[in-house]
């Protein structure tokens, strides 16, 4: 505690002692004018107390000309000159910042000494003539006080609209003989403790991410692009606030701040808090009470804590839609913010009109490419050297920049990756070491399956990275665990050479868009996207594993029995989680069955043909917005728009495999770990079979073997494809099957 608060606290102390000896002295007359005695029944008063109302009533109490006596006089005297401090007692601040009248702070002192001074009690039931009654009342006070003002018993006047006394009002029983009680969040503000009122605090919970101040080891401030817009939120903040801010008539604007990404305009509301020396909480709308009266307390309550506090409050309405239970949160929270006029941030993710109040629209973005790689730069924690070697620098190296690429991150993400990681690798070998002989490789090299740097720091790296994005894609769609190699693909060099051209374009797309600038041309088809078109079978989604193998990234299928709704609107809503989710990076869209959802657009003839058009026309829209890549695999390619036929970035067609290839796949077919004996390739390759069903051959051709104790024969695999064939529908050439 600084010496300036102690002293002043000290200040406020003796300002209140005064205020509270000086009430006794006025309330000291009323008990004297008592005409029988006080009675000590019930346990009402105390002996004690009844002693202190005795001595005030008898000792010294003097009427003069001016209605005060002496010690009256010398009690508002020494009053006065403790209230000469600076800053104000806390008495005086509260009745500037809350509008209060003289009368007005006395009454509210009246409710505050019967928390403050024992004796308060005895003496309101000695001046009220009646022993049941030791409580301040409205007519005591109208009694008591100098100018008695009866507006002040108003629901309008600050006492009762900023609840700053309670009114025990039992039945018919009057107003104005119904006691009174000071707030209990007002008597610590009076005695000189400041804090926020516990009636807020349920509302109210931490937030997701938090400005690391220290973080590894030193600051990190908000990014340039974040930065300026913080900055853009503390000059609609700034205007028309003057050195008194906290009058009632200031209203600031509510601050929207528009994005999908919630933890960014989290992290971008404390730093411009934090500019305006102000305490930020955060309020889900889902959280808002429903009932009219309860939003009304609450918002009054957070009104006057903001008068009374320097603090602001985050409305997170991030996660509210509009569906019916979306429409009544919003309510709630337009009545809060017509009825507060605090400081508060709105984060939602488009923009909401109607809310009441004059509203400051800010977009909030996660950072640039180029500032999540100086991030990643600055927050890997590589300066432990090996031995006999200098510390690297981790500019020099391409992990940043493969990572900026690859994964789309807010500042909050990338902390606590790069701090996860750190710490666990405290113990570990070492830093990247550019010395080992490998540094001209690709990263690829030092990423891919069954290949290790010489440290592995670098793969543990990536897949916290792909933990990290993985949490809101595993509710949507479903993640196939690619095992699948380049070794395993049967397919003609020409389409290998277009899969390695996706997979090359996916891990050099950093360089190309932002070192080379392409980024700054295109607004949209950052994204990669390609379409696996042929028959079922064929190996389409085997290339997806393949690529996603290749890349180290998470793989999604996309289920369309989860995406797709008969319900107007739905589908939209659907997509647009997934679409946002994968934004994130770390994960390839598989749109298997691709021509359900990327079908053409019909001519309208009702309601259902208008909605199904625009379900199309946004998938558009989000392929072409989409910055990963998506994989469309479909057996019909015809029937796909030919808007997104423009927008693919590649097609690969799949061909039926012929004879070499079928060869090839027989003898890849089965794991190196099952018996086998005596196979003919060149006669099974003239089966005329996709990789599919050779597949599934071969695999109930080693179940056959199993059961019968014996390896994977030829006659196994030929009563496996006979089977096949009959599931398949397709005729049987008895001849084939022959020895």
């Amino acid at each position: 505690m600084s010496d300036e608060l102690t002293r002043w606290q000290e200040d406020n102390e003796q300002y209140l002692a005064g205020a509270l000896a000086w009430l006794r002295l006025r309330l000291a007359p009323l008990a004297s004018e008592s005409n029988r005695p006080l009675p000590v029944s019930n346990g009402q008063l105390e002996t004690e107390e009844l002693r202190e109302v005795e001595n005030l009533a008898s000792g010294g109490w003097r009427s003069e000309a001016g209605g005060w006596s002496a010690d009256e006089a010398e009690a508002a005297s020494r009053m006065d000159k403790a209230a000469a401090i600076e800053p104000p007692p806390a008495l005086l601040i509260l009745a500037q910042r809350l509008g209060l009248s003289r009368f007005e702070q006395e009454i509210l002192l009246l409710c505050a000494a019967m928390e403050l001074d024992t004796r308060t009690a005895a003496l309101c039931a000695a001046a009220q003539d009646d022993p049941q009654r030791p409580y301040p009342t409205f007519a005591l006070a109208l009694a008591l006080l100098d100018e008695p003002a009866w507006d002040a018993l108003s629901p309008e006047r600050p006492l009762r609209y900023w609840r700053l006394i309670d009114i025990n009002q039992p039945g018919a029983q009057p107003l104005t003989t119904s006691p009174l009680r000071a707030d209990e969040r007002i008597v610590s503000y009076l005695k000189g403790l400041n804090y926020l009122d516990d009636r807020l605090t349920p509302f109210l919970i931490p937030f997701e991410a938090t400005i690391d101040r220290g973080g590894i080891g030193r600051a990190r401030p908000l990014p340039p692009s974040q930065a300026a817009a913080a900055a853009t939120v503390v000059r609609h903040l700034q205007q028309g606030r003057d050195a008194n801010y906290h009058a009632p008539t200031t209203k600031p604007p509510v601050i929207q701040l528009v994005g999908p990404d919630g933890l960014s305009k989290q992290l971008l509301a404390q730093q411009a808090a934090a500019e305006l020396d102000l305490y930020l909480y955060r309020l889900p709308v889902e959280m808002l009470p429903t009932q009219a009266a309860e939003v009304e307390t609450l918002a009054r309550l957070w009104q006057r804590e903001s008068l009374l506090l320097p603090v602001a409050l985050y409305l997170d309405a991030q996660e509210v839609d509009d569906s019916e239970a979306g429409t009544r949160s919003i309510v709630p929270l337009q009545h809060l913010l017509a009825r507060s006029s605090g400081v508060f941030f709105l984060a939602t993710r488009d923009v909401r009109s109607g809310l009441g109040p004059a509203t400051a629209i800010v977009e909030v973005n996660k950072p640039t490419p180029a500032e999540q790689r100086a991030a990643w730069a600055e927050l890997i924690d590589d300066r432990r050297p090996a031995a006999g070697t200098s510390p690297p620098q981790t500019t020099n190296h391409p992990l940043p920049a493969l990572l900026a690429s690859q994964f789309n991150l807010n500042l909050a993400a990338i902390q606590q990756i790069a701090q996860t990681v750190n710490n666990g690798w405290s113990e570990a070998k070492g830093p990247l070491n550019h010395d080992s002989g490998e540094e001209g490789l690709p990263l690829i090299v030092f990423l891919g399956p069954e290949r290790n740097h010489s440290s592995s720091f670098i793969p543990h790296l990536w897949d916290s990275c792909l933990a990290h994005t993985r949490p809101r894609l595993d509710v949507l769609a479903q993640r196939l665990e690619p095992k699948a190699t380049w070794e395993d693909i049967v397919l003609p060099d020409e389409e290998i050479r277009a899969l390695r051209q996706v997979a090359d374009q996916v891990w050099q797309r950093g360089r190309v868009y932002d070192e080379w600038g392409f980024r700054h041309k295109m607004n949209r088809g950052l994204g990669i996207n390609a379409l696996f078109a042929g028959e079922s079978g064929t190996g389409k989604t085997m290339a997806a594993e393949v690529i996603a193998n290749e890349l180290r990234l998470n793989l999604y299928r996309i289920d369309l029995s989860a995406v797709v709704s008969k319900y107007i609107g739905e589908t939209e809503k659907n997509l647009r989680r997934l679409f946002d989710a994968a934004e994130d990076g770390g994960a390839i869209l598989f749109f298997d069955e691709a021509d359900a959802l990327f079908g053409k657009r019909s001519e309208v003839k009702d309601s259902h043909d208008r909605y199904a058009n625009i379900e199309i026309n946004y998938l558009l829209q989000r392929m072409e917005a989409y910055g990963g890549l998506a994989i469309l695999a479909t057996n019909m390619k015809n029937a796909l728009d030919q808007a997104f036929m423009r927008r693919l970035r590649f097609i690969v067609n799949f061909p039926f495999p012929g004879p070499a290839e079928r060869k090839a796949i027989w003898q890849k077919v089965f794991p190196p770990q099952t018996p086998v004996e005596g196979l003919d390739y060149d006669r099974l390759a003239r089966f005329n079979l996709t990789g599919g069903s050779i597949h599934n051959i071969a695999l109930n051709a080693a179940f056959l073997a199993a059961q019968a104790g014996t390896p994977v024969t030829m006659p196994v695999i030929l009563t496996a494809t006979r089977v096949e064939l009959r599931k398949l529908e397709r005729p049987i050439n008895e001849a084939e099957f022959k020895r």
